[in-house]
């Protein structure tokens, strides 16, 4: 097993998600000594590690680079791992820490001091490199035997558009060479998977400038693809008892600033709309669960109507940055299979434990196994007692404990309102996601006015549980299309089967073999082009379409099919009735409908 020493005195294995954090950390720190001893006077901003590597914005002072002198950069990392600098920790207080950047002219951890408390700041030092930080590090620079800069960004100081604009240069790491050729031999097949190639290629959907930066339009493929999500997971609920509900795009500021939302969400969000009427302000819904509180609210409700569930594929709209949308997987406007559960104390426990073997089940169904489960605790910036804190924290832990379920705790990374569960995949690229969410709330029902008559006539006020299984269609469509390299599996491709003739004579009997399809509620699409049949087979494959069926003379009068499976496979001239039933089998078999 291979492990790291860091300056904390820990040793951790490399698997260690923090080890690699640290790791890829320690690294920017060592391209900023980099930068420093090529480019004099660059300026630093944050340079903190992702979930796969690090990088650094920095401004270099009206000089540009390119992609060309990334190469520059990182032999010269490479040269100073070889010095076997150490990184040093020192404890400054904030008036030596603003003495030393001033005199260095660095405005940009100047600012980054300003904010912190007064009290004591730790420096970092390695070779002739001193930076604002808190570590750990690696014990050694020589420990990061492997690195390759891997793009360049621009990036606003803070997220800011009216700062400045730096350049942000990332790259990854590693303690051994041929993990970086593993790296990068992964890196060369996701290129091939990105949805967003994969996308426009398969028409599944698209963008316009002219509509907006981060608002996905979905082009009839998607659309159908998105139907047979939306179709299972109706289905899948409706099994276990929720209700469907649907809530408008827009709500008016005054319900997200009682939620509380505004005030913690309120500037990623878009802006109030002013409406004709004086004083009246809507917002492009950014969260479903105030809605859902409202119809909660809009008749009386009994203990006996706990627990209430409410389902809605709600479409939401955030501000994100222009810089940081990427296809479907970072949008402004995504629709989330939201679920918000109504119940009593009591009842929690339980709804935690279903609500997790539905999570499990969805993702079995997709071919995903390893699950990784996370509860993220209470933040510094929260509402409600600590308490009341303790009852979710526990009741989240307990509901996988009862289930024989092992999880990491992240301190401090819940929601203001409320602890969560989150739901990380692993997909054939290594690379994890983080998808389903159940999150108990303690604090907005009672904030919108939510109740319910209890056993002894009392008012109380439920506990509101937000779940969602594969978040945003989205981001879980753009998921899948890449861990399936858009090769679908048949209950989920948007065309199931494709019928291409291979003269015209044979167009109408075509036609009768598409209808008979259709008919059977088989997703069918046909090529009457006068084309070489080599060619329609040829296009058509590049689609990734499971079932190509050809149609010749012989096959006219024998009422049967040429069938060619998804990546060449032959199987023969097959009767047309048997080809559906064999499609049907098929379905029984692997689609979660049949389950």
């Amino acid at each position: 097993m291979l492990t790291i020493a860091f300056t904390d005195g820990t040793i951790r294995p490399w698997e260690d998600d923090e080890a690699k954090r640290i790791f890829w950390h320690s690294s920017a720190h060592l391209m900023a000594e980099a930068l420093e001893a090529l480019y004099p006077g660059v300026k630093f901003g944050v340079g903190p590690a992702v979930e796969t590597g690090f990088y650094y914005d920095v401004d270099l002072g009206g000089r540009q680079i390119s992609d060309s002198d990334l190469k520059t950069i990182e032999d010269k990392m490479k040269e100073l791992a070889k010095t076997k600098e150490t990184f040093e920790c020192r404890k400054v207080s904030k008036a030596e820490a603003l003495d030393y950047f001033k005199k260095k002219g660095d405005q940009y951890k100047c600012e980054l001091i300003g904010d912190l408390e007064d009290g004591t700041i730790t420096f970092y030092t390695n070779g002739g490199f001193t930076d604002l930080c808190r570590g750990p590090h690696v014990k050694h620079v020589d420990d990061i035997k492997a690195v390759k800069l891997t793009a360049i960004a621009g990036a606003y100081w803070k997220g800011d558009q009216s700062r400045n604009q730096l350049t942000r240069i990332y790259g990854v790491s590693f303690p051994k060479k041929s993990m970086l050729d593993e790296y990068l031999q992964m890196m060369e097949e996701a290129k091939k998977r990105d949805h967003r190639k994969l996308g426009k290629e398969m028409e599944l959907f698209t963008f316009s400038n002219r509509v907006g930066l981060g608002l996905p339009m979905w082009l009839p493929r998607g659309a159908v693809m998105r139907n047979v999500l939306e179709n299972f997971l109706r289905k899948k609920q409706a099994e276990l008892g929720y209700l469907p509900v649907v809530t408008p795009h827009i709500g008016s500021k005054e319900l997200y600033v009682t939620s509380g939302h505004y005030a913690k969400y309120g500037k990623d969000s878009f802006q109030p709309i002013h409406t004709p009427q004086e004083g009246e302000e809507y917002m492009l819904k950014p969260m479903n669960c105030p809605h859902h509180c409202e119809i909660f609210r809009s008749s009386p409700r009994s203990y006996k109507d706990l627990p209430l569930r409410f389902a809605e594929f709600g479409t939401v709209y955030r501000y994100e940055q222009s810089g940081e949308l990427h296809g479907l997987t970072r949008v402004r406007g995504f629709t989330q299979d939201d679920g918000h559960i109504f119940c009593t104390e009591d009842q929690i426990l339980a709804e935690c434990e279903a609500f997790t073997k539905l999570v499990k089940d969805v993702y079995q169904d997709f071919g995903f196994t390893e699950i990784a489960y996370k509860v993220a605790t209470r933040p510094e910036m929260r509402i409600g007692e600590d308490a009341v804190w303790d009852k979710a924290e526990h009741a989240l832990m307990q509901s996988l404990d009862a289930l024989g379920i092992k999880y990491e705790v992240l301190e401090g990374e819940g929601a203001f309102y409320g602890p969560k569960i989150e739901y990380h995949l692993k997909d054939c690229l290594g690379r994890s996601w983080q998808c389903g969410t159940i999150q108990v709330d303690f604090q907005m029902p009672g904030r919108l006015g939510a109740e319910y008559v209890a056993e002894d006539n009392s008012r109380k006020v439920p506990v509101m549980l937000h779940r969602a299984i594969l978040g945003s269609l989205e981001r879980w469509i753009g998921m899948l299309i890449e861990e399936y390299a858009g090769a679908f599996p048949t209950w989920l491709a948007p065309v199931q089967c494709a019928v291409a003739c291979i003269t015209d004579a044979q167009k109408d009997y075509a036609d009768e073999v598409a209808a008979k399809l259709h008919a059977a509620r088989i997703r069918v699409q046909s090529d009457l082009r006068s084309e070489k049949i080599n060619y329609k087979i040829r296009e058509l494959s590049l689609q990734k379409i499971p079932y190509i069926l050809v149609v010749g003379e012989k096959e006219k009068q024998a009422g049967c099919v040429a069938v060619r499976a998804r990546g060449g496979k032959d199987l023969g001239s097959i009767k047309l009735d048997d080809f559906i039933a064999m499609i049907k089998q098929e379905d029984e078999a692997r689609s979660p409908f049949a389950h």
